[in-house]
């Protein structure tokens, strides 16, 4: 029997110390067909309720997040690691998505009337479909919870949420929020569960759409299972993104925000910089300055005022950051700075930085998911496009130049990303599309493309009448 009951419990850990916080146990799988059901039977409703009413309510959690601020915030930073600033400027985000939504939905659903060519008129609408189920991860326990909820439930869906084990606090709190701010039960519900009783629910008649956010070996599994049962998925997946530094960039700003894309959240970030390629012509000197501004951070505890890099969210990840930097090295690369987990309690990793990166090494090739930076030679600026396009991601990118109509050129022509940043790092915009291309996936959130992924766009075609 104890056997049996720590096979259905699991407990979520502070990265920062190592010590244990929470307890929690799976729900039995007659408890998670109960609240699909429940899920269903509030989404028969709610998509019949006006734009209006659910904008109310979409207001209102916005603003309830402002309340539970502090609360929330602690524990995004109790569970997962980053620093408490960053986990506040999450919890504002989160409150921009819900005034995003509650303001523009009803314009971007609006249906559409349009004269055909045999006289006939036809009309075009946006229906909600029913259930749609997100899986989602522990970086931004809030924001990735948010980001597709929200905008679904504005369309008229309902939610159901699996949330990354280690942040089941912060799922469990924000259930609590949405109640607090008047949304109907059964709206958005969290499930604790395992894989196995994930899969059951892709399965489920009731369940109409399937959103992940996580690595491309998850959305590959998912997506398939999403597609065995033909409906429709949004895969927002990894990447390693390429910021570009031209020989005519300004070298003070390109440092400060490849280092701010770089460390961002730990580092522990989809869209992040992680290969900053530089023209021959500036490249020693972006090095040097790079270069030091990473060995200068200060790594350590994520409540201090004073830290610029907390701990990782796991000592797993951490494990596997480093396998990937001592595989780098062994086929060429060269430390330049940190490349040592930090000895003790947390799971610290310091600002890293390799030089002599290269095709081959899991530095370029693949996604170093924590605050690792890969620093690549390019010839000139063709050869630095050719380099960010060479890799099977394409999530986001970066441009450093002082001529901002050419950079705008090459970033609409050239690159093969999602989203391109011109003269900054990348952060979430409500009002911009996110999403990627290749094995960073498909479909888009935000920018009001997301509200158009989960509903059923109807054609109505009317005759001619006497």
């Amino acid at each position: 029997m104890e056997t049996e009951t720590k096979k259905n419990t699991f407990k979520t850990i502070n990265p920062t110390n190592g010590t244990p916080l929470s307890t929690y146990t799976y729900m039995t799988d007659n408890t998670v067909n109960e609240k699909i059901e429940a899920s269903h039977k509030a989404f028969l409703d709610w998509r019949h309720q006006p734009f209006e009413a659910r904008a109310k309510i979409i207001q209102a959690i916005g603003e309830e997040l402002q309340h539970y601020k502090t609360e929330l915030a602690e524990l995004m930073t109790d569970e997962m690691g980053k620093l408490l600033t960053q986990s506040q400027q999450e919890i504002d985000i989160c409150t921009a998505v819900c005034k995003y939504a509650a303001n523009e939905a009803e314009i971007i659903l609006k249906p559409e009337e349009r004269e055909l060519s045999n006289g006939f008129k036809g009309r075009i609408t946006y229906s909600p479909i029913g259930i749609i189920y997100g899986i989602q991860p522990w970086n931004y326990p809030s924001y990735q919870v948010i980001r597709y909820a929200i905008t679904n439930l504005m369309a008229g869906n309902s939610i159901l949420l699996k949330h990354a084990s280690n942040v089941t606090g912060t799922a469990k709190l924000l259930e609590s929020i949405f109640k607090a701010a008047g949304l109907p039960d059964g709206l958005f519900t969290v499930l604790v569960i395992n894989h196995d009783q994930s899969d059951a629910i892709i399965k489920n008649k009731l369940v109409r759409g399937v959103t992940l956010t996580g690595s491309p070996e998850a959305g590959k599994i998912i997506g398939e299972k999403a597609g065995a049962q033909l409906k429709k998925s949004v895969m927002e997946l990894g990447s390693n993104d390429a910021y570009l530094i031209f020989e005519d960039a300004d070298i003070e700003l390109a440092v400060a925000e490849s280092v701010k894309g770089r460390i961002y959240n730990n580092g522990e970030t989809c869209i992040a910089a992680k290969r900053f390629i530089a023209t021959d012509a500036i490249y020693d000197k972006f090095k040097e300055a790079f270069v030091k501004a990473m060995s200068e951070l200060k790594l350590g505890d994520p409540k201090a005022k004073d830290t610029d890099l907390g701990p990782m969210a796991r000592a797993d990840l951490r494990d596997k950051l480093h396998e990937q930097l001592t595989e780098s090295v062994n086929k060429g690369a060269k430390i330049l700075c940190g490349g040592a987990p930090k000895q003790g309690n947390g799971y610290y990793y310091p600002a890293t930085v390799l030089g002599d990166v290269a095709p081959g090494q899991p530095a370029y090739d693949d996604e170093l998911f924590g605050p690792v930076a890969a620093l690549i030679r390019a010839k000139d600026d063709e050869d630095a496009m050719r380099i960010a396009n060479d890799s099977r991601f394409g999530l986001g990118g970066g441009i450093f130049s002082k001529d901002v109509k050419r950079a705008v050129h090459l970033a609409d022509k050239y690159f093969d990303t999602g989203m391109v940043f011109i003269n900054t790092f990348g952060l979430a915009d409500p009002q911009m599309p996110f999403g990627g291309v290749k094995d960073s996936g498909y479909g888009r959130e935000h920018g009001g493309f997301g509200l158009k992924e989960f509903v059923n766009i109807k054609a109505i075609t009317i005759g001619k009448t006497k």
